[in-house]
């Protein structure tokens, strides 16, 4: 199979079950957000830090990916002809959302107390992650975007608001085990 299909070079696309789209129409902006935010996410797991923050990391593209699929199918296209599903077996669910949570939780346990908004920044991995975290929000912006166009499945949505979330904690903890400065933003007056 070859790369390069020529299909696309009117500047069209297909989705999941063959629906040809702009490539700038919003659903291939969420699915194709969602794969910039895979890549960042790769660039965070391939710097030297703990495994487990790795580990977690795969499951975090492993997700990813499966989000991208949900969003890369309109919602007449979910159901196949002979009335399976087309994304069979995939999906994300609230175990996917407790897995994140969790691994804030325990992250945080070991965190001063915020008082102040953090900069980002103060080491390398910290500013990838912080990176990483925004273009996250850029996913579930238009992801919700999205969905008020068309049904969107809501744990795609929950999903992404909690990886910000988890993306954010883990920024002040390599702060935190990098022994880097976090710097607090404090209004000026």
């Amino acid at each position: 199979m070859k790369v390069y299909t020529k299909t696309g070079d009117k500047g069209t696309t297909a989705l999941f079950g063959g629906t040809r789209v702009p490539k700038h129409h919003i659903r291939i902006e969420s699915y194709g957000t969602v794969d910039e935010l895979n890549s960042h996410i790769g660039l965070i797991r391939d710097q030297d830090i703990n495994t487990l923050y790795k580990n977690v990391l795969i499951e975090v593209q492993d997700r990813l990916f499966t989000v991208g699929a949900i969003l890369a199918t309109p919602p007449e296209k979910e159901t196949l002809k002979n009335g399976q599903q087309r994304l069979q077996n995939l999906g994300i669910q609230e175990k996917d959302i407790e897995y994140l949570e969790n691994e804030i939780d325990i992250m945080e346990e070991s965190l001063p107390p915020m008082t102040h908004f953090v900069l980002p920044g103060g080491h390398t991995i910290v500013s990838y992650c912080h990176i990483a975290r925004c273009v996250c929000r850029r996913a579930e912006r238009l992801a919700t975007h999205l969905n008020d166009i068309e049904p969107t499945d809501e744990f795609v949505i929950k999903y992404l608001n909690r990886l910000s979330d988890y993306l954010f904690v883990l920024a002040r903890k390599l702060s935190l085990d990098l022994n880097a400065d976090e710097v607090q933003w404090i209004p000026r007056k």
